[in-house]
């Protein structure tokens, strides 16, 4: 499953902060979510973030844990292919 999740830093990016992150990203690979590309963006949020998990728990837990840094909205994608199938 691929999990889009949109990000906002909750404070000014710090080495200690990005270092921080780095770990949580190394945990999320050790459960089983793979980290597909991370993107710092302008505009209303500050980066996008495109993971792939087995499924919503394994997403859920690992996201959870980057409350203290970053405030999140993820959302379930499906490839364009899948979502027309389940339109015929």
């Amino acid at each position: 499953m691929i999990f889009i999740s949109l990000v906002k830093f909750k404070s000014k990016l710090t080495k200690d902060s990005i270092a921080q992150a780095s770990k949580l990203f190394e945990q999320m690979t050790k459960e089983g979510v793979k980290i597909l590309s991370v993107y710092y963006t302008l505009g209303r949020y500050d980066a996008i973030n495109i993971a792939e998990a087995p499924d919503e728990k394994t997403a859920m837990r690992a996201l959870l844990r980057w409350g203290d840094l970053r405030s999140t909205e993820t959302l379930i994608a499906i490839p364009r292919e899948e979502a027309m199938k389940l339109i015929e």
